[in-house]
């Protein structure tokens, strides 16, 4: 550990510029990286005085293939971003965990009592409480310390800033205690199951592994205990396309019910045919019985299954097309990814609030803007938040100045796949 003081003059002086660098890949963001370093270094000094500090990193995700696929055991491919939630970190030996999110003083956590408690259910005290949880269940150190935490993966944007803390907390504890040696594999599960069981949202794996991981991974959830996750070496920039994100400003941090009824929803329909998830449903038997599973479950769960299975299909394709250079092979298959999200899994717009549809807004601009040399689809969860797009590197001025007056400024992200996931900075 170094103390504050002198972390700040190192990173004035240029001696982090070259670890920054490969963190965030794009040179031209250093500036303002240094500077969000040493701002999130002052703030800390300014709660918790000067002490000798760690610096960490969990990054914001982007689900390339694979929508809603990781809660039914299938495949995804999935990228850590160079947007993130850096913590500066000073250890305690009181037990406590206490952390000033931006603005956001979240109330501190005993790791000495780390049992559920049901009036923290959908807070971020919930879900420090349940990393710290899994860790001791597995006989991982835990303990107390003092963070100031400031995060650019906006919330609600469907770039996963929930996986980004989760992974967060996990990752400082792995450093703190337990010398950076749990897996970043485990710490995805360990993330997982406090949002599942103590934040109370039945997320897949899929945003917790892509930031715990990092790069560009083709991750086959069969077995979620130990699933198989193969990095995917590709370079966008080789196919002369960039990955920007769109922020439509539909917040969707308040709609966990709808992202709740697709997993229930296909649970019922599992049920029917005797098993748990579609990966153990062979798909010529469901397709053979769909009148029973359209009784047993209703349309929209034989359509949102339908859209399973296709989609987690067109995860090895897109991963084969990738490695074969095959790029509008691979764009192709991000559209045709997009409209079953559309049509057959619906989750583009929330039922219960038909006249804000800002997603399928910037959908529908993003195919008149790029239709036959771009892709687009929606972005992560859905329902709300972001939408993804492959943009010709010619036009990505263009594509962005379009969103943006849509949208407002700043809403167009053109972003880089990061290498790291997460990880202890310093």
């Amino acid at each position: 550990m170094k103390k504050t003081t002198e972390v700040k003059n190192e990173i004035a002086q240029g001696c982090l510029d070259a670890r920054l660098n490969d963190i965030y890949v794009d040179e031209t963001l250093l500036s303002y990286q240094k500077d969000r370093y040493l701002a999130a270094i002052a703030r800390f000094e300014s709660l918790y005085g000067e002490k000798d500090i760690e610096i960490y990193s969990a990054p914001g995700r982007s689900e390339v293939g694979g929508n809603h696929t990781d809660h039914q055991h299938g495949q995804v491919l999935a990228a850590g971003l160079n947007l993130d939630l850096i913590a500066v970190v000073a250890k305690t030996d009181d037990g406590v965990i206490r952390i000033v999110s931006d603005d956001k003083t979240i109330d501190p956590i005993d790791t000495k009592d780390p049992a559920k408690k049901d009036e923290e259910e959908g807070t971020s005290q919930a879900l420090i409480r349940g990393v710290v949880a899994r860790l001791q269940e597995d006989n991982y150190a835990t303990g107390g310390f003092e963070c100031f935490m400031t995060s650019d993966v906006l919330r609600g944007s469907g770039m996963s800033s929930s996986a980004a803390f989760e992974v967060a907390i996990g990752t400082i504890l792995s450093g703190l205690y337990n010398n950076m040696e749990i897996s970043p594999v485990y710490i995805a599960q360990a993330s997982q199951y406090a949002e599942n069981v103590y934040f109370g949202k039945p997320s897949g794996l899929m945003d917790q592994m892509a930031s715990s991981v990092g790069s560009l991974v083709n991750i086959d959830f069969k077995d979620p205990k130990d699933p198989l996750i193969r990095k995917v070496d590709v370079d966008f920039a080789t196919f002369h396309h960039s990955l920007c994100i769109v922020d439509t400003k539909g917040d969707h941090a308040n709609l966990t019910p709808e992202y709740a009824a697709i997993p229930e929803e296909l649970k019922k329909l599992c049920s029917y045919f005797g098993c748990d998830y579609l990966r153990e449903l062979d798909e010529k038997r469901f397709y053979d019985d769909l009148t029973g599973a359209r009784r047993a479950a209703g349309d929209r769960a034989v359509l949102r299954a339908m859209h399973v299975y296709d989609d987690n299909k067109r995860v090895s394709l897109q991963v084969e097309a990738l490695q074969d250079g095959r790029f509008d092979d691979f764009k192709d298959l991000i559209i045709e990814s997009g409209r079953s999200s559309f049509q057959y899994l619906q989750n583009v717009y929330p039922n219960s609030d038909v006249q804000n549809q800002s997603v399928s807004i910037g959908l529908a601009l993003s195919e008149r803007f790029l239709k036959g040399k771009g892709a687009w689809r929606v972005h992560g969860g859905g329902f709300a938040g972001t939408i993804q797009a492959f943009v010709p590197d010619e036009m990505v001025e263009s594509y962005r100045l379009e969103m943006d007056r849509c949208f407002g400024e700043g809403s167009c992200r053109v972003l880089k796949v990061r290498k790291y996931g997460g990880m202890q900075v310093l």
